[in-house]
């Protein structure tokens, strides 16, 4: 039986009481931006009281990056007191980081794309860009907690759902699986399939088969979340997150009740077709 909520129009879809507000922004450009400028601003007004700014990051989404980056060397904003946590990163079949050089390193893409860019006397340093390691999964939980919190989680939804990396899995109740924190998993066989369509030319044999991840506690337990959605079967993802059953068959359902989240989507994501 077909949900209801797939056939939400635009209007509906931000007008039927979501369990999540869902702001619709014009195009991807809009969303990155806004996601950069409220990354910008949090860091602005931090620095200006003295306190350091903790940023849970993804590599997917990406786009928010050339805004950050030029607003930062435009704007001269330091980031000497600002930690990055990237959210998880792909594993080899060891349950070993790929290599730097993998073209689906997130730590790669971060090094070229982001730290690479950001003129020296403005990047934080090397010990507040953080990954997830799996050899040492306790580190990020315990940063957290010493750091004083998470200001602001962004991130975006997979295919199942998930956040991060943070696998659906029906077996377990909602509070088993909100307890989860950093760990090592086997990314299923939908998240590999739709991340090698969007991220590997559909070259799905080469796909890792592992990843490390922080857990949705961390991601939970942020001050603030924020979500972008940008691809075509986001569609049918946005509208199950807002509209949908809490359940761990759908990872991103179990975050509905954060006190300050938000979806951000484009119109191509709110609309049915075209």
């Amino acid at each position: 039986m077909r949900h209801a909520y797939y056939s939400y129009t635009r209007n509906e879809l931000v007008s039927n009481n979501p369990k999540l507000p869902v702001v619709v922004m014009e195009d991807n450009a809009a969303v990155f931006r806004s996601m950069a400028e409220e990354m910008a601003e949090e860091i602005k007004s931090h620095n200006e009281k003295g306190e350091k700014t903790v940023f849970v990051c993804p590599v997917g989404p990406v786009g928010q990056y050339p805004f950050l980056v030029e607003m930062v060397n435009k704007e001269r904003i330091s980031l000497k007191n600002v930690w990055f946590i990237n959210m998880d990163e792909y594993l080899d079949d060891e349950k070993k980081w790929v290599p730097e050089n993998h073209p689906l390193s997130f730590r790669g893409f971060m090094n070229r794309e982001v730290y690479g860019k950001i003129d020296e006397e403005l990047l934080m340093p090397k010990e507040q860009r953080i990954f997830p390691d799996p050899e040492n999964l306790d580190y990020i939980p315990e940063l957290i907690e010493k750091l004083g919190g998470v200001d602001i989680c962004f991130g975006g939804i997979g295919i199942n759902g998930h956040v991060a990396f943070n696998e659906a899995d029906p077996s377990m109740s909602p509070e088993e699986f909100l307890a989860q924190k950093t760990r090592v998993l086997e990314i299923t066989k939908e998240t590999r399939t739709a991340n090698a369509i969007g991220d590997f030319g559909g070259a799905l044999e080469d796909m890792p088969h592992y990843c490390v991840t922080i857990g949705i506690y961390e991601i939970a337990h942020a001050r603030k979340i924020r979500l972008g959605c940008f691809r075509n079967w986001h569609r049918a993802v946005v509208r199950r997150a807002a509209y949908g059953e809490a359940t761990t068959d759908f990872p991103v359902s179990l975050l509905t009740n954060h006190p300050d989240i938000n979806l951000k989507i484009t119109e191509f994501v709110a609309a049915l077709e075209g």
